[in-house]
């Protein structure tokens, strides 16, 4: 016996598959304990999805094989097309709601109630003979809701679906996608083992018509889901102008002659909104002038010769009418090779077409829609309706409270969009269990996500390419296809010139609900907090924007103030409003609570201050603690114009310490000057891959930050990795053949000087030698720079040695805060103003 069955990854033979069998309830316990996240079979399916879509790769080569030469091209394109990435992740927002839908998340932050979708369990597929792709792509939505799924497939089936199926377990080198499929090709008169798969059964998904549906619901246990995926019949129906027009029937007639009426969509009945039935009225007229439609386009598609059964069939239907017309009831129009057919006939109730290109004509008035049709609700699916744009809207309503599922135009009713319902509901719901826990608060305020505190997320490896670095990203928007550029955002120009970055709505707001979560883990309380948005805004810059949506999807209580020159009139806004939250950028932040001071220390009411782009020093933070009465000052997100979000501080965190948003990227890090990992916990480049984005696929970004991951588990009890931030390739510079940091031009200030405010260094080409300034805020300077200098000279080594060479010529400056420069869309101190390359040309 040939190895025919596929069980875990593994082909068996028929002796092994009968007992494994027994042991399925034990391997459902085993397999169903573990997660399947979502992300890992996306990053499969593409992976096979991208080889079924390139004619030379070896395993498009197999699966053709095992497919009819004039069907092979065909059916691998439709599997391709529905194993892409965005298509299925279309799916899953449109059915389940999410890319990550069996995350236990809070559905609203403002209470600790969270919610997700959990697999049925041990979902047996049972296959339909007469379509090869709906086989392994109802196993796909059953690798998505996350259970174990077994097929069966019948004995004469080829092996397309096992071979496809062992590709998707091979493209996931975790194992997780392989344990979760066994494809069994038997008869249905193996009655054991139909009852050994149905019994273990948790839910099974059918697919035939209403006998094979009754013997799979007999043998399901109680409480077993049954999805039936039946036989169902489907019509066009046309208004009087409609049928007047060419166009619409020979649209029609192409919905006729495609598949050769095999499919549940196609069109099997015409009705025409009259009440004019007679031997010389409307119906007959539009029959006649069908039937010289159809004949043309069929014409044109050469018609297969259907077989005995099958033309049995469709001569009984024809010569029944053909009597019929004796009694006024019927006309037959006919090719005379028996190529196609149509059967006027007065009678409105539904009755199902012999296919092959036979199509029923009858009357129908819109009045009567609903109670002709309702006696047949369980069968009906796609109604084509032909007409204006009022007729389409009041038909869809009758049809729809006839059973009709599904309304097109006509000449599309084989048509169909990513993530459309299928037979009126979506695949991914009735393959799934909505699951809930409801948390006892205060504990949990801070939890987004309850699977963080279970173990380390499971995720695909980084990809193998070329690393990518900014000027790669702007290239490749060149060729952006439109539909995935909805929203254009500029980078704050902080460490260079501004760049673009675009989203699709999607992407955006699949990153602002991540970040979101982010946002509670770090303590931020929807429930309780009162947040004024203070980042800068306009000019194409997206903190502004990003801080109102994410505030939204909170439910938070929000001012979207956005910082403005006039601190007074923000000042008044916050006390006001009765702001206890505050977002902006540090360096704003700091000028308005200075400005202000008096009047924001005698409102004593901003408690938390969440800050991004840049970082309080430690001298900025106890000034806020101990003169404002500020009590948390927290990062409120990680991130990039380029790539969104990427990371979230929790309340346990310090510094500039942030957990990795994995939901949205791998990080890799990697050495300094080679492209290769660093050991766990050593400094080196931060490199993403963005897996959360249709258009712009940034993978292996380098970003330009350094940062060092950080080992043992987190306080807040989360198990999602964190990473230290240790400032850009940009904080450090070259001057005088040395490297200094800035970083350390600033710790020492502060630790040395006492020193609280902003700093900046500016660089610039000297006589002969460079300069280097240190530029400190006039307010808290102190009156002898002389001093200040050599107190950062002494602690900054590169600094001393360079002069000492005399190579460098230091100095520090005092300025008012106006006087630092900044970045002209975000606000941002400009770290680090280097003149020499303007000058150079």
């Amino acid at each position: 016996m040939t190895n025919s069955h596929l069980w875990q990854g593994e082909f068996i033979d028929d002796a092994e598959a009968g007992r494994r069998l027994a042991g399925l309830p034990e391997l459902a316990g085993r397999v169903l304990g573990r997660t399947l996240p979502t992300d890992v079979v996306l990053g499969a399916c593409a992976a096979v999805g991208r080889d079924l879509a390139d004619p030379a790769s070896a395993l498009y080569g197999r699966l053709a094989g095992l497919l009819p030469a004039d069907e092979a091209a065909v059916t691998l394109a439709e599997l391709a097309a529905a194993l892409t990435r965005e298509a299925l992740e279309r799916k899953l927002r449109r059915e389940l709601g999410s890319l990550r839908p069996e995350r236990l998340t809070r559905p609203d932050a403002r209470e600790t109630v969270y919610e997700a979708w959990a697999p049925v369990g041990l979902l047996v597929h049972i296959a339909p003979g007469n379509a090869a792709a709906v086989a392994p792509l109802s196993v796909v939505e059953g690798l998505l809701a996350g259970n174990l799924n077994v097929l069966k497939t019948s004995r004469n089936d080829s092996a397309l679906a096992a071979e496809l199926l062992a590709a998707l377990g091979a493209a996931d080198p975790a194992g997780l996608i392989a344990e979760r499929i066994v494809v069994l090709g038997f008869p249905s008169a193996r009655r054991e083992w139909l009852q050994a798969l149905c019994g273990a059964a948790d839910a099974i998904a059918v697919w035939g018509g209403e006998d094979a549906v009754t013997a799979v619901t007999e043998l399901a246990p109680p409480g077993c889901r049954v999805v039936e995926w039946g036989h169902r019949i489907s019509f066009a129906y046309l208004t009087r102008e409609a049928a007047a027009d060419d166009r619409v029937l020979d649209a029609l007639a192409e919905d006729v002659c495609r598949f050769e009426q095999q499919a549940c969509s196609s069109p099997q009945v015409v009705y025409l909104d009259t009440d004019d039935a007679g031997a010389d009225g409307e119906l007959l007229t539009l029959a006649a002038r069908f039937a010289e439609r159809l004949a043309k386009v069929s014409g044109a598609h050469p018609a297969p010769v259907p077989g005995t059964a099958e033309q049995a069939e469709i001569t009984t239907v024809e010569q029944l009418a053909r009597l019929e017309q004796h009694l006024g009831l019927t006309r037959v129009f006919a090719a005379d090779d028996g190529s196609w057919r149509v059967l006027a006939d007065t009678r409105p109730a539904l009755d199902a077409s012999p296919l092959h290109r036979s199509v029923r004509v009858k009357p129908l008035p819109r009045h009567a829609v609903t109670a002709t049709l309702r006696p047949m609700r369980r069968y009906l699916q796609t109604a084509a309706v032909g007409g204006g744009q009022a007729d389409v809207a009041e038909l869809s309503r009758a049809l729809f409270a006839a059973g009709v599922t599904r309304v097109t135009p006509v000449g599309s009713m084989l048509d169909g969009y990513e993530g459309e319902p299928h037979d009126g509901v979506y695949a991914l719901q009735r393959y799934s269990r909505r699951v809930t826990v409801r948390a006892a608060e205060p504990g949990f305020r801070t939890v987004a996500c309850l699977d963080d505190l279970i173990g380390v997320p499971a995720l695909p490896p980084a990809p193998v390419a070329p690393l990518l670095g900014k000027e790669g990203v702007q290239r490749a928007l060149a060729t952006l296809e439109a539909r995935h550029a909805h929203l254009y955002f500029r980078s704050g120009g902080s460490s260079g010139a501004p760049a673009l970055s675009v989203f699709s709505c999607d992407d955006y707001d699949n990153q602002m609900r991540a970040a979101a979560d982010g946002l509670l883990t770090a303590g931020f309380d929807p429930a309780r907090d009162r947040a004024a948005n203070l980042f800068y805004c306009g000019g194409m810059y997206g903190s502004f924007i990003s801080f109102f949506s994410i505030l939204e999807r909170l439910n938070a209580t929000q001012v979207p103030m956005a910082a403005g020159p006039d601190h007074a009139v923000v000042a008044e806004a916050l006390v006001t409003h009765a702001v206890d939250t505050v977002f902006g950028m540090p360096s704003y932040l700091w000028q308005l609570f200075h400005a202000e001071g008096d009047r924001l220390r005698g409102y004593g009411g901003i408690r938390k201050v969440f800050y991004g782009g840049e970082h309080f020093t430690g001298e900025q933070r106890r000034v806020l603690v101990e003169e404002f009465g500020v009590e948390v000052i927290r990062s409120a997100a990680y991130g990039s114009t380029d790539l969104g979000p990427l990371g979230y501080q929790c309340t346990e965190a310090a510094g500039s310490v942030h957990h990795v948003l994995t939901d949205l990227h791998t990080l890799e890090i990697l050495d300094p000057h080679e492209d290769r990992p660093v050991p766990h916990g050593e400094p080196g480049r931060l490199v993403f891959t963005s897996r959360a984005r249709a258009g712009q696929r940034l993978e292996r970004y380098e970003i330009g930050d350094l940062g060092r991951a950080v080992a043992g588990p987190c306080g807040c009890g989360s198990h999602v990795p964190r990473i230290e931030l240790l400032g850009r390739y940009g904080d450090v510079v070259r001057v005088g053949t040395y490297f200094v940091n800035y970083r350390s031009v600033v710790r020492a200030a502060e630790e040395r000087l006492g020193y609280h405010g902003e700093v900046q260094v500016l660089v610039a080409p000297g006589a002969g030698r460079e300069r280097l300034t240190v530029r400190l805020d006039e307010g808290y300077a102190g009156g002898d720079l002389r001093a200040a200098r050599d107190v950062i000279a002494g602690e900054v080594a590169e600094l001393a040695a360079a002069e000492a060479e005399g190579l460098l010529e230091f100095a520090v400056e005092a300025v008012p805060r106006e006087g630092f420069a900044r970045t002209a869309t975000s606000g941002k101190l400009r770290t680090v103003v280097d003149f020499r390359g303007s000058l150079r040309g």
